[in-house]
Parts: structure tokens; C-alpha cells; sequence
């Protein structure tokens, strides 16, 4: 699934080509890309031909464009293989597209966002927009906690709410009410650069080691952002196409079976919550 790194990439590519631009047209091919949209096709295509994007957002693993002179936005979850990609208007249909959006930009000239999802677990939807404290969010956006690289997320908050927490603390950081944005992999790479394991009581947890975990969660997700996001197939791709490279850097996720990068014991998988938990056994001791 496309966590906050990737997302993240999506939306900057998306943010210079759709930014001013107007939505001359809307094709939906698939009504099952607007499971968040309840009104139908015929409202959501209604509710953005004619429109002009603003700018583009996100949190966690949502992102938005907002809508000139309005207080709603075109809001975006790729579930688990969506895709949204940047076309020449005429390009030929991808493998797997649900809708197409045909704007125009004042310097870029005509171009398509392409909305395409292989499982159909992603959606987009118009949204209405509300305040959250010193931000904008759309409604469906205002279940899920600030993600740490957001310039307003709060590390005391977020110490106070691990501290609350009986469950294990890779558990916490999945957690979207906590902090948004943190998958299973990146999660297992922040535990593993923190030596910390993943099935540890989060309220046993120290400041200092809250402290820790939170750094390097930030530190995983700034390398993965550098290097693209994580790509493992062709599900996850940038807006041009692209994949990203962070899986070459990884040291825990999906390594099991090969050596811990700092000490050399066997990198081990277990079940965790119909997925897998990634660590080493001598550096992620369980106390």
C-alpha cells in the first residue's frame, strides 16, 4: 500500500501541472473509483467541470487538490494499487484507469490526470473543506492525526498518547488516531533503526525511547522520500510512471532470512495483524 513517502511523491509531482489549471472535463469509467463519493458519477463530474485547482494537499496517506473560490476539494486515497498519473490529453487509456480529469494549465497547456487503481480499493471523491486548528482539511481527512512531518505535529501530544497505549507499539505507530501515515514498512524500519521491538507495551516505553522512535521515523520517511518512495511492483509509481528505489535501502522489511545490517543475526518475520512484523531477535530485543 502507498504510505506517506509515496504519497507524498504524488502529490509534488501532481502540485506544479495542476495548480491553476481549469477541469474542462471528467470521465468516469468505473463507478467503483468513487466508493467515498456517495453522490454518484453525475455529481462528481458535475461538481468539477469548470472548476479551477488551487493547490494540492495531503496527510497522512490522503491528498487533495482544493477548489478556487470554494470550500471543497478533490480528495484522493490510492488504497492499496492506486495510481494518478499526469497524460497528454490524447494519451491511449492506461491498463487498469477508472476515471480521467482533463484540465488545462496557463503555462503547461492541456493535460489528463489519469485516476488508475488495479484492485479497486482506491477512490476519489469531492469533499467538503473545514478548519482543523491552523489548517484546511477535508471531512474525510478529520479522523486521522497530524503525520510527523507535518509542521504542526505535536511530539509532546504524541509522547502523551504512547503513553496511554497498552498495546504493542508497532501497533501505536499504525495507528492513524495517533499519527498518520507510518505503514508496515516504514514502522519496521523505525524500530529497527531505533532497536526497539516491535511487540514492546508502548506505555513501558521511556520519553527518551519515545523520543528515539519518533526521530527515526522521521529519518525513514525523509530517506524514502529522497529516493522516490518504495516500489516492489508496478503498483506504486510516481505521476510520470516511475518507481521509486527506497526498497534497495531497506533493513528490516522483507529482509527476513538475511543478515541484520549492524550486527549480522538473521533479520526474522512473525504475524502481525494479517500482515508481517520484520526485526532482528539481538538488536530488537523484547524486555
Amino acid at each position: 500500500m502507498p504510505e506517506l513517502p509515496e504519497v507524498e511523491v504524488v502529490r509534488a509531482g501532481l502540485a506544479p501541472a495542476v495548480t491553476g489549471s481549469t477541469i474542462t472535463g471528467v470521465s468516469v469509467f468505473d463507478e467503483r473509483a468513487l466508493t467515498r463519493h456517495g453522490a454518484g458519477a453525475a455529481d462528481f463530474v458535475a461538481r468539477l467541470e469548470g472548476r479551477t485547482i488551487a493547490s494540492a494537499s495531503r496527510r497522512g496517506k490522503f491528498l487533495w487538490l482544493p477548489l478556487a473560490t470554494d470550500d471543497s476539494a478533490l480528495i484522493a486515497h490510492l488504497g492499496m494499487s492506486g495510481q494518478l498519473l499526469l497524460r497528454a490529453p490524447d494519451a491511449v487509456s492506461e491498463r487498469h484507469e477508472r476515471i480521467r480529469i482533463h484540465v488545462d494549465h496557463p503555462v503547461h497547456g492541456e493535460l489528463a490526470v489519469v485516476f488508475a487503481d488495479q484492485r479497486t480499493f482506491g477512490s476519489l471523491a469531492v469533499d467538503r473543506l473545514v478548519r482543523d486548528g491552523a489548517t484546511i482539511v477535508p471531512t474525510q481527512v478529520l479522523h486521522i492525526a497530524r503525520d510527523p512531518i507535518d509542521p504542526f505535529f505535536d511530539d509532546l501530544v504524541f509522547r502523551a498518547a504512547v503513553g496511554k497505549k497498552k498495546s504493542a507499539i508497532k501497533r501505536v505507530l499504525l495507528d492513524q488516531t495517533v499519527v498518520s501515515g507510518i505503514g508496515n514498512i516504514y514502522a519496521d524500519e523505525a524500530l529497527w533503526a531505533a532497536r526497539i521491538h516491535p511487540e514492546t507495551p508502548a506505555d513501558g516505553l521511556s520519553t527518551q525511547a519515545v523520543r528515539r522512535i519518533l526521530a527515526e521515523v522521521r529519518s525513514v520517511l525523509a530517506k524514502a522520500l529522497a529516493e522516490g518512495g518504495t516500489s516492489f511492483d508496478a503498483q506504486y509509481v510516481n505521476v510520470n510512471g516511475q518507481a521509486g528505489y527506497f526498497a534497495h535501502s531497506l533493513n528490516a522489511y522483507g529482509q527476513q532470512g538475511k543478515p541484520c545490517p549492524r550486527c549480522g543475526t538473521p533479520i526474522v518475520r512473525e504475524s502481525f495483524m494479517n500482515r508481517g512484523s520484520h526485526f532482528c531477535p539481538k538488536c530488537q530485543r523484547r524486555r
